[in-house]
């Protein structure tokens, strides 16, 4: 079927070019004019769309096409920005960056979309070579509509003036300029930026809104947007049209601790009829009434003491786990499961112990990046040999296990092929490194909720 809504893609030439500041900017602009407004980002990220969410006043969206197949990705953006009166898409990386051989790069997700894509230019050291740059990235693939761009880390009236006459010479329009303003720097971490959910300093977002309404052409921003051609989208699929009934409980783990989730993953296990149900290892004493738990990724690491410390809610997840409770377990919440967390000091507290082992900070990334993740065993997730597209993306490693027999996991690093077993599994818990999207895979969605119905009953 046909899709028409005014959209655009915010793209930089690399990473750290400002891409996040000038797409939440963006959207708290436009908010502040009275414009609904549905973002959305490229690539695995958790962090990125709380500020969007933030900025916007809506949940943000992922759009990738290694966690969920490129034929549902106009589907799902056009299911997501109902009621919306543009989208604006951030990016990942540079334009042209993604997984092996260009998966899931911002070009690939602006072509599927049919969208004009707007360079954040990082001019700072920068002079008429920031045309050229522009230049470059317009040719390199003439598929890509590159309408424009915005300069960032200005800083002078000279040095803008200067940038501005070399894009005119190549006939790239400049939407907008702004200038260095350590003001508006964004808090950071070891995986990014510091997740929403931690930061309480919502002023920064406001600061954001109004640098970009002052710096942005924001009338002929919205112009382009409002040329972007109807969109060819599959029928939405049924598993999310919702279900009829609710069939299980599921807790879902959130707080400052286990916050990374996908609106849309959540939104699978809704529609095959569970009710989600929100509780905190962090605060809550005690598990709510369910019949299954999800716990996310996050950061455990900085909440180790307070997680630690918060024994009756420890005790309760590893009762439900010997109990045979239906149990999934990403990343964050691998570590959580484990005997044992060891923070970046060294320190070392006290787990659930539903899995084996410790989960040991290390100030080095140990992986990041696409896998495929194929079941040795039957699991909550589906049978044996079942696959499952994912991704990894973490600063701890296992120490103290000893085995790599019995993981219900081999994965393979997409961008290298090499393949190691990964996970646990104990009795009906599930845990490993790997994040994924049920959208992606509802077949593993169904297997979860089956497993939640079962115990159920």
């Amino acid at each position: 079927m046909e899709y028409s809504l005014p959209r655009l893609v915010i793209a930089a030439a690399q990473s750290g070019s400002g891409k996040t500041t000038v797409a939440t900017g963006l959207l708290s602009a436009l908010r502040q004019r009275g414009i609904v407004v549905q973002s959305f980002k490229v690539g695995p990220d958790y962090i990125d769309p709380g500020y969007h969410r933030l900025a916007s006043g809506r949940a943000a969206h992922n759009l990738d096409t290694w966690l969920v197949p490129k034929e549902r990705v106009p589907a799902l953006f056009a299911q997501e920005s109902a009621g919306a009166d543009i989208a604006v898409v951030e990016g990942v990386m540079g334009l042209y960056d993604g997984g092996r051989e260009g998966v899931s790069s911002t070009a690939e997700i602006a072509k599927l979309l049919k969208a004009p894509v707007i360079l954040v230019i990082d001019a700072k050291s920068m002079g008429a070579s920031a045309a050229a740059l522009a230049m470059g990235f317009r040719d390199y693939d003439p598929e890509v509509q590159l309408a424009g761009v915005i300069l960032n880390r200005l800083g002078s009236k000279t040095h803008e003036a200067m940038i501005r006459q070399a894009m005119k010479e190549i006939d790239m329009p400049v939407l907008g300029a702004l200038y260095r303003n350590e003001e508006l720097h964004m808090p950071e971490r070891h995986l990014g930026l510091l997740p929403a959910e931690e930061n309480t300093d919502r002023e920064i977002v406001e600061a954001l809104g109004n640098a970009v309404a002052g710096s942005l052409d924001l009338e002929a921003i919205l112009h382009l947007a409002c040329l972007t051609p109807e969109l060819l989208t599959c029928e939405q699929p049924a598993e999310l049209r919702g279900a009829s009934e609710t069939v299980c409980r599921i807790g879902i783990a959130r707080d400052e601790a286990f916050s990374f989730y996908y609106p849309a993953s959540l939104k699978e296990l809704e529609s095959l009829g569970a009710e989600l149900v929100p509780f905190s290892p962090l605060h809550d004493k005690a598990l709510p009434d369910v019949d299954g738990l999800f716990i996310g990724g996050g950061f455990p690491e900085m909440f180790a003491e307070k997680l630690s410390g918060n024994e009756a809610m420890r005790n309760a997840i590893r009762a439900a786990a010997e109990k045979g409770m239906p149990i999934y377990a990403e990343c964050g919440g691998y570590m959580y499961l484990m005997q044992e967390l060891q923070d970046f000091d060294g320190r070392i507290y006290p787990m659930c112990g539903v899995f084996a082992g410790k989960a040991a900070m290390t100030r080095k990334l140990q992986m990041v990046g696409y896998v495929d993740a194929v079941l040795q065993q039957a699991t909550l997730l589906g049978p044996a040999g079942t696959s499952i597209h994912g991704h990894e993306f973490h600063f701890s490693q296992e120490e103290g296990d000893g085995s790599e027999d019995g993981r219900p996991f081999v994965f393979t690093k997409m961008r290298n092929g090499s393949r190691y077993p990964a996970g646990q599994c104990h009795k009906q818990a599930l845990g490993s490194y790997l994040h994924l999207h049920f959208a992606g895979c509802p077949e593993a969605a169904e297997h979860f909720v089956e497993a939640c119905r079962q115990w159920e009953r």
